[in-house]
C-alpha cells in the first residue's frame, strides 16, 4: 500500500509543478498519467486489503462431494452445509457441469441440485458445459468477500483471483475416523481456525 500513496504524492507534486514553476508545463504529459496509474493502484490494493465478509462461504460442490470415500455422493455435502450453518454462515455452493452425472448418471441443473441439498434455488451454481468451475467459484467468493469450502488451492488462477486464492480465504476438510473436520470456526468468534473438529452433522 505504501508504494501506490508515494506515487501519489510525487505524481500531484509533480501536476502541482505545471501550474506553479514557470517552464515546468510539459511535466503534465508525465504527471497526469502518473497520477492516474497510482490512484488504480490504490483501489486495487484496497481491494486485496478488503476485510472478509461475516455472512458467506463457497462451497466448492464438485470437491465436497467426494470428501468421504472419494467418489460422488451428496452425504458428505449436506454434512458440510449442515455444519456451516450450524456456524452462522450462508452457503453459496458451485458444482462443474457434469456433476448430476457423477452423481446420478444424468444432467442436473442448479434447481435439481438445489432441492437435494435443501438449499434456495438461488444459493447454487451449476456452471455451463465445458467451462471449468473453479473461475466461478473463486468470482464468486471475491464478489462475496467469502471464503471458499475447498480442498483444491486453484493455483491456476491464482494470478486472476489473487485475493479469493490466499491461503487464508481457503477452508479445507475431510473426515478422520468417518468424522467430519473443518478449518471452520462460528461466525460469532470473529475469526477462523485450521484445525477445527466440525461437529457432526446433526
Amino acid at each position: 500500500m505504501l508504494g501506490p500513496v508515494i506515487l501519489l504524492f510525487l505524481s500531484l507534486a509533480a501536476a502541482g509543478a505545471t501550474l506553479w514553476v514557470p517552464g515546468a508545463g510539459d511535466l503534465i504529459v508525465l504527471a497526469g498519467p502518473a497520477v492516474l496509474a497510482s490512484l488504480i493502484l490504490l483501489w486495487r490494493a484496497a481491494r486485496l486489503r478488503r476485510p472478509l465478509a461475516r455472512g458467506w462461504i463457497v462451497v466448492d460442490g464438485s470437491n465436497v462431494m467426494h470428501w468421504k470415500a472419494g467418489s460422488a455422493d451428496l452425504a458428505p455435502l449436506r454434512e458440510v452445509l449442515r455444519y456451516i450453518r450450524d456456524q452462522g454462515y450462508t452457503p453459496r455452493v458451485v458444482f462443474d457441469a457434469n456433476a448430476g452425472y457423477k452423481l446420478r448418471g444424468r444432467y442436473m441443473d442448479a434447481t435439481a441440485l438445489a432441492r437435494n441439498l435443501g438449499l434456495a434455488r438461488g444459493n447454487v451454481i451449476v456452471v455451463g458445459r465445458g467451462n471449468p468451475a473453479d473461475p466461478e467459484i473463486l468470482k464468486a467468493a471475491r464478489d462475496l468477500g467469502a471464503r471458499v469450502v475447498s480442498n483444491d488451492r486453484f493455483r491456476d488462477w491464482a494470478e486472476a483471483y489473487p485475493q479469493a486464492t490466499r491461503p487464508d480465504r481457503l477452508v479445507r476438510g475431510g473426515y478422520r475416523g468417518g468424522t467430519l473436520w473443518m478449518g471452520l470456526d462460528p461466525i460469532s468468534r470473529g475469526r477462523e481456525s485450521r484445525t477445527s473438529p466440525a461437529r457432526r452433522g446433526r
